[in-house]
């Protein structure tokens, strides 16, 4: 399972060099793909002078802000990602989490913010555990790579804006994926002096959320992080997705170094 942050697929050179990177992992072992694209979302809400809400790396998303974040990574991001793979000999398939069996949502409760205010988020979407993803597993069996935008449904049809950390997280659980690589345009997750840590457990998490040492958008990740390693998620990574070849060796377990940040269970970093 591969999350990529949405400032990897916005310039053409590197959409082409990351695609090429999935293929030749997909060649290797079954590959799913789910993607961001917060910049392109905040670009076309200013066009549409939609003011951008944010808390704890979490879009408070209302109606007309759905509406944009929709049409953004369902369509021109999913679409021109698909593409790229495609054009390079791959076979994906452009998906939301909305399509059928890959993952009914539910509105999300108020969020605590790490200042402690409690925030309505207004139509963003948490996964519901627990349930299979048979066009996922079905797609894999042959041969496909899926690309999955996050945007969600609710049982009723309303959709949602999933975020895409926690989506990745909820869908590498529900596949039983050996591994989650969270890529983003940093070497891994940054201490103060802006080096790599190398491994964090759940405790060094709540320690750097509750200390603010954790950026807004890293916050979201991590939390994801530690999801996904407590639902028995083997191997869970976060990753620099601007180093291709390095990102390709490690989604299929032949790296040997990195940078990169390992999270861990509690008995794992004991």
């Amino acid at each position: 399972m591969l999350k990529l942050g949405g400032e990897l697929l916005e310039e053409p050179v590197r959409l082409k060099v990351l695609a090429r990177t999935i293929v030749k992992t997909s060649r290797a072992c079954p590959i799913v793909v789910v993607h961001g694209g917060g910049r392109e979302i905040d670009a076309a809400l200013a066009q549409a002078s939609i003011p951008k809400r944010q808390v704890d790396g979490l879009r408070i998303t209302d109606d007309p802000t759905l509406q944009v974040v929709v049409a953004v990574l369902a369509g021109s991001i999913n679409t021109r990602f698909v593409a790229a793979v495609n054009a390079v000999g791959g076979r994906a398939v452009g998906l939301t989490s909305a399509d059928a069996g890959v993952g009914l949502v539910k509105a999300a409760p108020p969020h605590r913010a790490t200042n402690g205010e409690l925030v309505d988020l207004g139509r963003v979407g948490e996964p519901i555990a627990g349930s299979e993803a048979p066009l996922i597993d079905l797609l894999c069996r042959q041969g496909f790579i899926p690309v999955i935008a996050c945007v969600g449904a609710a049982r009723d049809g309303q959709l949602f804006n999933v975020n895409a950390d926690t989506l990745a997280s909820s869908l590498a659980t529900r596949v039983n994926a050996a591994r989650l690589v969270v890529a983003g345009a940093t070497a891994g997750v940054l201490d103060a002096e802006g080096r790599t840590i190398d491994v964090l457990d759940g405790t060094a998490i709540d320690g750097m959320v509750g200390a603010g040492s954790a950026t807004a958008g890293m916050v979201a990740k991590l939390r994801a992080c530690r999801r996904a390693i407590d639902a028995d998620v083997r191997d869970v990574f976060v990753a620099d997705g601007r180093e291709p070849a390095r990102l390709g060796r490690l989604l299929t377990g032949r790296a040997a170094r990195g940078p990169w940040t390992r999270i861990v269970s509690a008995s794992e970093a004991n």
